[in-house]
């Protein structure tokens, strides 16, 4: 019988898709045990993603997988930390996208 191809691991991992223009979108490979959300917020705070598009958080565990990226961004920006161009870029994508998002239920009446 072979190993299975993904590691059962009972916590959440987060994996960032970049932009890498010509080249086209992809994760950025991670190590498991280099996936939890304190790793990727300093990575991101640290320059380590030139133009990161998102992050998707899942846990094979429980069965779920979600778009965390607002949260992430929220996260950055009260950081209060210089962000790089790439970074900052991510956060004012997301928070521009959850205040559309807001305005948009609040005009609808959710």
């Amino acid at each position: 019988m072979s190993p299975p191809l993904v590691p059962s691991l009972g916590h959440d991992l987060h994996f960032v898709l970049c932009d890498f223009g010509k080249n086209g979108q992809a994760f950025v490979e991670a190590d498991p045990t280099q996936a939890d959300l304190s790793t990727i917020i300093r990575n991101l705070i640290a320059g380590e993603y030139e133009r990161p598009l998102s992050v998707i958080a899942f846990n094979l565990a429980e069965g779920w997988a979600c778009d965390v990226s607002e949260s992430i961004a929220k996260a950055l920006l009260k950081s209060g930390d210089l962000l790089t161009a790439g970074t900052s870029a991510f956060v004012a994508t997301h928070l521009v996208e959850a205040a559309r998002q807001n305005e948009s239920r609040q005009q609808r009446g959710y």
